[in-house]
This record gives structure tokens, C-alpha cells and sequence, in this order.
């Protein structure tokens, strides 16, 4: 389930609504070239934008806090941390 929704989903999503869009536009005489462009790059800017915020306020650790990254210890590898 997690490789469809952070894999398969983003990838083939767009080009699904694409198609389905393409495919009303065709029955009801619609030209491509009159679609809503403008609309669909405003939507997705707006998307990209409160996923950036989202990122920003759920992400990351307290002020001050320092990070030690991953490294091997006895042939193993330790994640990452913050302390």
C-alpha cells in the first residue's frame, strides 16, 4: 500500500485526470487548446505551496537542537538523530 500512495498515485494521477478531461473535452467538441490552463497551473501552484507549509510546521526538531547524522557503528548503520 505504501509504494502505490508514494509512488504509483503522484505518477499516474495527473496523466488519469488528464485523460478523463481529454476524454469529455473530445464528446463535448471542447479544442485542448481552450482548456483551463490557467486554472490547473494555479491549482497546482497552491498545492505545491500548502505542501511547503505543511512540511515546514511538521517538520524538523526544536531550535537548538543539534543533528548527528547516520553513521556505522560495529558494521551496522545508526539512523540519524537529534539530541
Amino acid at each position: 500500500m505504501r509504494i502505490v500512495l508514494q509512488y504509483l498515485l503522484p505518477l499516474v494521477l495527473p496523466a488519469a485526470v488528464y485523460a478523463i478531461w481529454v476524454l469529455i473535452a473530445k464528446r463535448q467538441k471542447i479544442s485542448l487548446q481552450d482548456g483551463p490552463w490557467f486554472w490547473l497551473i494555479v491549482a497546482g501552484f497552491a498545492l505545491m505551496a500548502g505542501g511547503l507549509v505543511f512540511v515546514a510546521l511538521t517538520g524538523g526538531s526544536e531550535p537548538g537542537v543539534t543533528y548527528y547524522p547516520s553513521h556505522i557503528e560495529d558494521g551496522k548503520v545508526v539512523p540519524g538523530e537529534f539530541k
